[in-house]
């Protein structure tokens, strides 16, 4: 997994790409990129499936930001990003949101 980063000069956005890798993803025939950038909609941001497997979805995200999120399966299992910058414990739960630094 990884997020790629890449700050503009013209404005104070950064172009933000999600990636999951096919042994993260396994046999799900979809994922969805969620979290508080699209108000935990599972269905606002379909990765897209590359020809090796990866799921990729690009945003571009306010700098100096930071958002709570995670990858949704189709089979509507959660998977976190392993190489997020930090991950948050969501009370209640007992499960970790990925956290994305800008």
């Amino acid at each position: 997994m990884s997020i790629k980063k890449r700050y503009l000069k013209s404005r104070p956005v950064c172009k933000c790409t999600f990636e999951l890798p096919p042994e993260a993803a396994g046999d799900a025939e979809a994922i969805f990129l969620v979290g508080e950038f699209n108000g935990w909609d599972r269905q606002a941001q379909p990765m897209r499936r590359l020809r090796n497997g990866t799921f990729k979805a690009e945003l571009e995200l306010p700098a100096g930001s930071s958002y709570a999120f995670r990858y949704l399966r189709s089979d509507g299992s959660w998977e976190n990003d392993w190489s997020a910058d930090a991950y948050q414990l969501v009370p209640g739960l007992g499960v970790d949101n990925s956290i994305v630094r800008l």
